[in-house]
């Protein structure tokens, strides 16, 4: 009954398929989630390839797609998703920001729809299921495994999750832009107590003042957040394509300095609860 977390990508804005970007990733968002033998997915940028030619390697054929936002680095690698072609497949896909703009199935198709992508979404043969909610709600996936959600201030609109099994929690929290010296109560009240949280730390606070308004927060940030709410271990993430192997090197040693608790996500890290 294992509850344990992968990253299959951890770039933020775009992929950066380069040399200076081997040692962190350059694949856009995309976590992988096992409760106990159920696999849910969070977001869908580039990363969701490879994890796709993972799934058809361990025979898993069923998983819940929980979307942060539309934004393109976070599903412009969905319809790469090779599983997503196979009749055997099934998956449901969820989101908490779409219900006022036509929903989450016509965003998907609407990104594979011409001019934009040669293959629609007809084209995908497996059983797709699109389901849209209110960010601030709270589901359970299966009755093991229980999703609280939470609004978060970005453009367009986003949702945090936090998903509980077995007494153990992980929380994802991107994209979001914080207010100085105002912590978000949503996302402390979601991330309160939770053994690991994935947070949005696109900047730097050095860099934050001239990117206010696009929708994202720093690194620290994310560390007063965390022990505000007694979290265990906090996950940098949604790394700025700017920002080489040599700058995340520099910034982890100065945020494990800052927090104990505090790390760098890179892609293909494995994370184990349980």
């Amino acid at each position: 009954m294992s509850f344990k977390l992968k990253f299959w990508g951890v770039r933020g804005s775009i992929a950066c398929p380069s040399p200076d970007h081997i040692a962190f990733g350059g694949n856009t968002s995309c976590l992988e989630v096992n409760a106990g033998g159920e696999q849910i997915i969070f977001d869908a940028g580039t990363g969701i390839r490879n994890l796709g030619h993972w799934n058809f390697r361990k025979g898993i054929t069923k998983s819940t797609l929980l979307f942060s936002h539309t934004h393109w680095d976070h599903i412009t690698g969905f319809p790469f998703f090779a599983p997503a072609f196979h009749p055997d497949h099934e998956f449901a896909l969820m989101a908490g920001h779409l219900k006022e703009h036509g929903g989450l199935y016509k965003v998907i198709s609407g990104q594979m729809a011409n001019p934009m992508f040669p293959v629609p979404i007809e084209a995908l043969r497996s059983k797709l299921e699109f389901i849209d909610f209110d960010a601030g709600e709270t589901f359970q996936l299966s009755e093991k495994i229980r999703v609280r959600t939470a609004l978060l201030n970005h453009p367009d609109g986003a949702t945090a999750y936090r998903i509980e099994f077995k007494g153990k929690s992980i929380c994802y929290v991107t994209d979001t832009e914080h207010v100085p010296e105002k912590p978000d109560e949503n996302i402390l009240e979601l991330i309160d107590g939770s053994d690991l949280v994935v947070y949005d730390s696109t900047y730097t606070e050095e860099e934050f003042p001239a990117k206010v308004g696009w929708g994202h927060s720093t690194w620290e940030e994310g560390v007063r957040l965390a022990q505000l709410a007694n979290v265990k271990s906090l996950a940098i993430f949604h790394h700025d394509p700017d920002h080489e192997d040599s700058f995340m090197e520099a910034l982890e040693i100065e945020a494990r300095h800052r927090w104990r608790g505090a790390f760098v996500a890179r892609e293909n890290m494995r994370i184990n609860l349980i």
